[in-house]
């Protein structure tokens, strides 16, 4: 008994402070969510945000961080972990400078736990695929740092990020009567190209300290052919149609607590799309960011309004104007 104490108060410690230390925002927005959602987003989130870590400390050894990402989705999958496991989460943990990152990876054991405890079959079974999907992706972060094609950035975002709209989507679906005005299968198509179009926000906001890392996923062979410029213009195109997707499939989500964690994102992108276009070719020099007062505002301004479509819809026009 004391020990089922001790796993379910460091789980309350995951879903709490660890997950408001990785994503303050992402934080914000389960705690809107009904109690049935909360905890399978919220461990897919902090799975995601392990491998992400993980394919990200270059200062291991790209085959070695292969390796460990190996390992973690064979965790994932249910499969027995290999021998030294947990010391292999533990010296990556050791390689972050960031106090929040480390103690999401020497926290892996306990994440893995807490999948298995999961008590509806289905929600573990969306999360190991989810996740599968986005260690395919987090693999070429480190086979592939530079992206040579439009079809391999496309297929990249939606490894990393695409999937993750079919995931909250099942899950709602399944937990939530009446989730949506829309069925499944198209919200399932606007969850896929919200996703995509916001990790490609984040490509492009990311672009020049991805370049003086070595890496690139805008792709080679348009920037060669067409020019920074160009190529900057046509995925902010790109995005600005998945934010309009986000804006679409927000609107269609019947509880009002659900349309606003989904909303969020999706009105913050399309203001971050603002500031984007007027950076330029200067988001190679600087990186773009809506403050958080105005996130603030944006916030406060949904909840004033009962999160109506309509605001919504105001919103986001406004900000992409």
């Amino acid at each position: 008994m004391e020990r089922l104490y001790h796993v379910n108060h460091d789980i309350s410690q995951l879903r709490g402070a660890v997950l408001k230390a990785v994503s303050r925002s992402f934080y914000l927005s389960i705690r809107l969510l009904p109690a049935q959602l909360r905890d399978p987003v919220a461990l897919a989130y902090l799975l995601a945000r392990a491998t992400d870590t993980i394919a990200d400390t270059t200062e291991i050894d790209a085959e070695l961080r292969q390796q460990q990402l190996a390992v973690l989705a064979r965790s994932i999958q249910g499969d027995a972990p290999a021998a030294g496991a947990e010391e292999g989460f533990r010296a990556f943990a050791k390689q972050q400078t960031n106090t929040a990152e480390r103690a999401l990876i020497e926290q892996l054991p306990l994440c893995l736990a807490w999948l298995e405890s999961l008590p509806n079959a289905q929600d573990r079974a969306d999360i190991r695929g989810v996740l599968a999907h986005i260690m395919e992706g987090q693999m070429l972060d480190v086979q592939r740092p530079v992206l040579q094609t439009a079809e391999e950035l496309d297929r990249y975002t939606y490894l990393v990020a695409g999937c993750v709209g079919e995931f909250w989507t099942r899950v709602c679906f399944r937990h939530l009567p009446q989730f949506a005005s829309k069925p499944e299968g198209e919200m399932l198509r606007l969850g896929v190209d919200y996703g995509k179009g916001l990790q490609l926000i984040n490509i492009l906001r990311d672009a020049g300290a991805d370049q003086r890392a070595g890496r690139s996923y805008l792709p080679a062979e348009e920037l060669h052919s067409l020019g920074q410029e160009q190529v900057l213009l046509r995925w902010w195109q790109r995005a600005e149609q998945g934010m309009r997707s986000g804006i679409e499939y927000s609107c269609a989500v019947h509880a009002r607590r659900v349309r606003l964690a989904t909303a969020l994102p999706a009105i913050i992108g399309a203001r971050t799309l603002v500031l984007l276009r007027e950076a330029g070719t200067e988001v190679f020099q600087r990186k773009v960011k809506v403050p958080r007062a105005e996130v603030r505002r944006i916030l406060l301004t949904l909840v004033a309004n009962l999160v109506s479509r309509s605001t919504i819809q105001t919103l986001s026009a406004s900000r992409s104007s």
